[in-house]
C-alpha cells in the first residue's frame, strides 16, 4: 500500500493520506510523499484537495517512529515540515483540506497550511503536545494562533481541550461546515475557473499584506488590482458582466 495516493480530477489534483492503520499519522517518509505529490499537482493543476483515507484526516506526528533527537536534530526536523507546508501554502494553485475524524497535531498543522478548509461533523482539532511534552513544531504557533486566535490555541495547548467541528467553524478554523468531499469538488470546480492573475493576488498578495503596516498594504493592494484588472481574462470578463452575460452574484447555502 503507498503512503499517498493522487488522482487528477477535471484540473483538480486529490491528495489522499493513506495511512489509515496508522491513522495517517505522518512519518518522514510520508512528508516526503506530500513534497513530491504536491509539487506533482503545482506542475499540472489548477487547484488540490488534500484528504485522508481512512477514519480520519491526520492524527499528527506518527510517535510510534519518534525517535530520540539532539535538539539540532529536533529543530531542523521542524524546519523540515515548515518547508513543505510553506510549499501549499506559498505555492501557484489553490489547497482545498477536505477534513474529517481526527485532525490533531501536526494534521492540524497540515490542513492549516490550505487556503480553504471543509469540515464534516465527525472532524475535531487538538494540539495535544502540550500533554505530551513536546511543543508544537509545524507551523501551528503561526498559522494556527492566526485562524483561532493566541488565547485559543493557548487553551488547546494548556488544558488538551479538544474542539469540535461546530466550535472550529465558530471560531474561523474551518470555512464550512458539510459534507467534505462533495463541498470540495464543488469548491475546486469554482476555484479552476479563476482567473490565473486573480489567484495569484489572492494566494500570494493577500496573505503577505496582513503582515504590512496599512499604508504598504494598500499599496501592495493597488499595484495587484493594476495587475490583475490590465489582463487580459479581466478585461474579457468584465465586458460579459456589462453586456449581462456574466455571473452575478446569488445568495448561496454554505
Amino acid at each position: 500500500m503507498t503512503d499517498i495516493t493522487y488522482e487528477l480530477r477535471d484540473r483538480t489534483a486529490w491528495i489522499g493520506l493513506n495511512r489509515p492503520q496508522k491513522r495517517n499519522a505522518i512519518n518522514d517518509a510520508l512528508l516526503q510523499a506530500i513534497e513530491a505529490v504536491v509539487r506533482r499537482a503545482q506542475g499540472e493543476a489548477r487547484a488540490m484537495v488534500l484528504f485522508g483515507h481512512g477514519p480520519c484526516f491526520c492524527a499528527g506526528l506518527d510517535l510510534a517512529e519518534h525517535r530520540a533527537r539532539e535538539a539540532p536534530e529536533v529543530f531542523h526536523h521542524s524546519r523540515a515540515w515548515h518547508a513543505v507546508f510553506s510549499l501549499i501554502r506559498r505555492g501557484p494553485i489553490p489547497a482545498i483540506a477536505a477534513l474529517h475524524g481526527a485532525t490533531v497535531g501536526g494534521g492540524l498543522e497540515l490542513a492549516a497550511a490550505c487556503h480553504l478548509r471543509i469540515a464534516d461533523a465527525t472532524a475535531f482539532f487538538a494540539l495535544p503536545e502540550g500533554s505530551r511534552g513536546i511543543y508544537v513544531g509545524g507551523g501551528a504557533s503561526v498559522h494556527v494562533a492566526r485562524l483561532l486566535g493566541t488565547a485559543r490555541m493557548m487553551d488547546m495547548m494548556l488544558t488538551g481541550r479538544v474542539l469540535s467541528a461546530a466550535e472550529a467553524e465558530r471560531f474561523g478554523l474551518v470555512q464550512y461546515l458539510v459534507e467534505a468531499e462533495a463541498k470540495a469538488t464543488e469548491l475546486a470546480g469554482k476555484v479552476v475557473e479563476m482567473a490565473p492573475l486573480t489567484v495569484l493576488g489572492v494566494l500570494q498578495a493577500l496573505p503577505r499584506i496582513q503582515d504590512m503596516s496599512e499604508e504598504d498594504g494598500l499599496f501592495v493592494e493597488s499595484m495587484m488590482a493594476a495587475l490583475a484588472q490590465t489582463g487580459p481574462e479581466a478585461a474579457a470578463r468584465l465586458a460579459d458582466f456589462a453586456d449581462k452575460r456574466g455571473a452575478k452574484v446569488a445568495r448561496l447555502s454554505s
